[in-house]
């Protein structure tokens, strides 16, 4: 094809032309002139500009956000049930809580948020990712159930501060609420309880194996029939429009979790947690091949490094961080994170206190990928406002922070415990079995 010259040099003129007249037709409609034009992207602000940014910023925060805030004193104490309860007190007044417990072992945890104290002690909490960072990797030997534990309780009061101190929930710190109410599970420890929670409004429940098989190796038909046959009573009870998990609570060898799964199956459990012991990624992945109920498992994982091969691995499709344990609240939205890009879903674990809850309903409110929170006290006799389950859900919590204040009256004839972790034996020969 054959171009004339001029022709085309006439176009390009044209379109030229025409496109100036569009772009001068736009900034007019928008009603810019050259200097009211938005700079582009390869332009920064100047010093002054910044300068006058960060004041309006820092002019928009409450009053006590904007002056030096400081940690004044870390106070722990001990709580019955098994609970170990922190305070962060400041220099503002502004008190933050935390459960920096692991389970029978409330007093080493206390000497662990002692030798952290030093740390905190002048610095302004609301730096709550930095100190999280300081306190874990300056440690040199990290994580574990003690320090991590320790660290989880203080991170947490951290956040209340943080909430506090700006009049909102935590939540709305971690990008605002997913959901107008956070569904929670009742323990099924036998018929009547389920009975009772029924009414109370769950609609969700948990139980554990009858008699975990007497801790046999290999179990034999009767003790697995009689584990079956329990389950197979509590779901009846519970019905077809509610759930119910099992926990085999890692206490079980992978030769009778297969076993008990294979027989349970036709009774549909909501999910089977810690099949095996949760050291056995690979093992429990292959549990997770071999059915097709869900498995949750994390109560004894710490941190988001801890996940990272229960998701590579595909052992487990609902993961159970405890917020008391793997790292804290945020620990528990990175998990969170993890799992999504996983398709996986979280049920924050809880069998502490209520602001173990709280910390979890506030995790619930700010993640996409929630499934369920355990419970197993809604804070009577423990905060001033105790929880309410209405139709199984916990309505949004609203108030700044964790959302909760301690029952200081209802708290003295609680103080102190000597709670142990129970020592089983097996039936048969006396020999050690997990509990």
């Amino acid at each position: 094809m054959i171009v004339n010259e001029n022709s085309a040099k006439s176009r390009r003129a044209f379109l030229k032309k025409a496109f100036a007249g569009v772009a001068v037709s736009a900034a007019g409609a928008a009603g810019l002139s050259a200097q009211d034009k938005p700079k582009t992207v390869y332009q920064s602000s100047t010093d002054d500009e910044r300068l006058a940014q960060s004041r309006r910023m820092h002019d928009a925060l409450p009053d006590r956000y904007k002056d030096k805030f400081r940690i004044t004193k870390l106070e722990t104490f001990k709580v019955e049930r098994r609970f170990l309860f922190l305070k962060i007190h400041t220099d503002h007044g502004i008190v933050g809580l935390g459960e920096p417990i692991t389970e029978g072992r409330a007093d080493t945890c206390a000497a662990a948020v002692k030798e952290i104290a030093p740390y905190l002690i002048g610095k302004d909490p609301r730096r709550v990712i930095h100190h999280w960072q300081a306190i874990y990797r300056h440690a040199f030997y990290r994580g574990g159930p003690i320090l991590t534990s320790a660290l989880s309780g203080i991170e947490q009061a951290l956040w209340d501060i943080k909430g506090k101190a700006l009049g909102v929930p935590v939540y709305e710190l971690l990008g605002g609420p997913t959901r107008h109410r956070i569904r929670t599970y009742a323990h099924a420890r036998d018929p009547e309880s389920v009975r009772n929670a029924k009414k109370e409004g769950f609609t969700t429940f948990k139980t554990g194996v009858r008699n975990k098989l007497g801790g046999s190796i290999i179990a034999n038909n009767k003790q697995i029939a009689e584990a079956v046959d329990y389950f197979a009573e509590l779901r009846e009870i519970v019905g077809d429009d509610c759930d119910i998990g099992i926990d085999f609570h890692g206490a079980i060898t992978p030769q009778n979790a297969k076993l008990l799964i294979k027989e349970l199956e036709p009774f549909n459990p909501w999910f089977i947690e810690e099949p095996i012991q949760c050291q056995d990624v690979g093992g429990m992945a292959e549990i997770a091949r071999g059915t097709h109920l869900p498995i949750a498992t994390g109560e004894r994982i710490f941190t988001k490094w801890g996940f990272r091969d229960i998701l590579e691995q595909r052992a487990a499709t609902i993961l159970q961080p405890d917020l008391c344990h793997a790292g804290g609240i945020f620990e528990g939205r990175l998990i969170a994170g993890m799992a999504e890009a996983y398709y996986a879903s979280i049920a924050p674990h809880n069998p502490l206190g209520p602001i173990s809850l709280a910390c979890g309903l506030q995790l619930a409110a700010s993640i996409p990928n929630f499934l369920c929170q355990e419970q197993v006290t809604l804070g009577e006799g423990y905060i001033t406002e105790p929880f309410k389950v209405v139709e199984g859900h916990i309505p949004l919590p609203t108030k700044p922070g964790l959302g909760i204040e301690l029952d200081e009256a209802q708290l003295e004839d609680k103080l102190g415990h000597d709670w142990r972790n129970p020592e089983t034996y097996n039936e048969s020969d006396g020999s050690v079995v997990d509990w």
